[in-house]
């Protein structure tokens, strides 16, 4: 198990070395290029085996014990270590990442993207796995903000020189925009770990604050937090994520969307909420109100863009449906409860089965049509998906309800668990407070429903007019890549105790101080 902890988050730098390197003769196939990409997929797929290898030898009657810990001494002077392991929390995550990572070599495989040469590509794309799975799995303060620094550079390089249109401007607000938020977050993290005298996050949470004073942990929080809450994105700083989900190529949108913007909410949960639980719940009612803010206004700025004549760009109408998802993620960890928490952390799967799905979608709606407009998918000559690719269009519908919180899917579960928590947020916060941001987050839910469904007609429905050239509906590597995350959103939907088995009991350990 310590084996395949440490494998799953070194394997992938190892494979971007190598993706650099000259192919062996025999492994060329047509062309070099076909070659690394392939190598991607040999890559990624073996670290999703050892992923759903370690979920399977994890002790699931023990989901709230750290499990296939290795703990090495790395800087003797600050007594930063080389501290790997997983729980119940971060479990679900990694083999999220290495599904997703996995499902774009496959994409790419069969539909390289346009831009430089597949070597750069595939090596960034592996060092962006790497850091994103290093970001779940250490249990360090230095090293955390080490991998979640790391996959900012392959996300900039993806952005600038595979993305579209205005790429470059979008790719320079994203690594700007984290940049800064890192700057104030390493901070906050410097001035946890000294003032209590250690880095390591397993006795940060079983200390729950103590050796930290009122005053401290409100600075933490604060300076931690921005940084956080830059990458998940909380309004008002989720301005960079639009223009770099629209410039991104269709890989980039899917990691971006699935798990990136969850390193931002990880970190709260396992950093803030129970290392400095004081400062959290200092300022848990304005995480709250930015989140449900956010909730509002990232629908409200999605309708707009749904409206006929807007020239709404459906990638970028995602993006901002991504900062309504990601405030009621923020909500639930907001109330400080365990309901409140499961839900933030189900929520989180739940989006990046889904989104992934609708970028994924997206990007082949893009690639038939040569344009993602709105406007001109839903002309007389438009996309009427259910006419010209009913597979296509059925499995569009499919994520749109599911994203808007149908019962039975996924994405129902987190949203009313964070609903619930909010309803009876815990002891010291504002009730009163809590209960307008449940029925305002409620209002988010119908005002999600509106701009989905919209969308859908608009982009599914209309006049079936012959064209010149036929639309190919649903091919067989995008059958095969877009199939599991469909499965997964069935599943967890339906039994959601997949996922709820495995958090609550690290949840309860979590917010109790590292007591069971």
């Amino acid at each position: 198990m310590q084996f395949l902890l440490a494998f799953i988050v070194v394997a992938p730098l190892i494979g971007a070395a190598a993706a650099l390197l000259p192919a062996p003769p025999g492994l060329k196939g047509r062309n070099p290029g076909q070659a690394v990409l392939r190598h991607g997929v040999t890559v990624t797929g073996a670290v999703l085996l050892a992923s759903l290898v370690l979920a399977a030898g994890f002790d699931h009657a023990h989901p709230s014990k750290m499990q296939a810990t290795t703990d090495i001494s790395w800087i003797p002077a600050l007594d930063v270590r080389i501290h790997l392991g997983t729980d119940g929390i971060s479990l679900p995550l990694l083999v999220l990442t290495a599904l997703l990572t996995f499902l774009c070599a496959v994409h790419s495989y069969f539909k390289p993207h346009a831009g430089p040469s597949p070597k750069a590509f595939v090596a960034l794309v592996l060092v962006l796995e790497s850091g994103t799975l290093a970001t779940f799995a250490v249990l360090d303060l230095m090293l955390f903000f080490l991998a979640f620094e790391m996959v900012l550079i392959p996300m900039y390089f993806l952005i600038a020189r595979w993305g579209g249109d205005r790429k470059q401007p979008a790719a320079w607000k994203f690594i700007l925009y984290t940049l800064l938020g890192s700057v104030i977050m390493l901070l906050g993290l410097l001035l946890i770990g000294l003032k209590s005298g250690t880095f390591d996050m397993v006795a940060l949470a079983t200390d729950n604050g103590r050796g930290l004073t009122t005053s401290v942990q409100v600075i933490a929080v604060l300076a931690v937090g921005i940084g956080l809450a830059v990458k998940t994105p909380m309004w008002p700083l989720h301005s960079w994520l639009p223009d770099a989900h629209t410039a991104a190529p269709t890989v980039g949108s899917v990691l971006l969307a699935g798990v990136l913007l969850k390193m931002g909410t990880y970190g709260f949960v396992r950093i803030l909420l129970p290392a400095a639980p004081d400062g959290m719940q200092t300022f848990a009612p304005y995480l709250a109100a930015f989140a449900v803010v956010g909730i509002i206004y990232g629908s409200l700025a999605c309708l707009a863009l749904a409206r006929p004549g807007a020239k709404g760009d459906l990638k970028r109408l995602i993006a901002y449906s991504s900062v309504g998802h990601m405030g009621f993620v923020l909500l639930g960890i907001a109330t400080m409860t365990p309901t409140g928490v499961n839900g933030a952390l189900f929520a989180n799967i739940a989006h990046g089965l889904i989104t992934g799905l609708l970028f994924f979608l997206v990007g082949a709606i893009k690639d038939r049509y040569g344009t993602a407009d709105l406007d001109t998918l839903s002309g007389a000559t438009g996309a009427a998906l259910y006419g010209r690719a009913p597979r296509l269009g059925g499995l569009l519908a499919f994520a749109a309800v599911a994203s808007l919180g149908l019962p039975g899917l996924a994405g129902f579960w987190g949203e009313m668990l964070t609903l619930f928590g909010a309803f009876d947020p815990a002891e010291g916060l504002s009730r009163p407070a809590f209960l307008t941001f449940m029925s305002i987050g409620a209002l988010g839910t119908l005002l999600t429903a509106a701009y989905m469904l919209i969308v859908v007609r608009r982009v599914c429905m209309g006049e079936h007019r012959e064209q010149p050239h036929p639309v190919a509906d649903i091919q067989h590597h995008e059958f095969a890549a877009w199939t599991p995350l469909a499965a997964l959103t069935v599943l967890a939907g339906l039994w959601p105790a997949v996922l709820l088995g495995l958090s609550d009991p690290a949840v309860q350990k979590l917010l109790a101080g590292g007591k069971s």
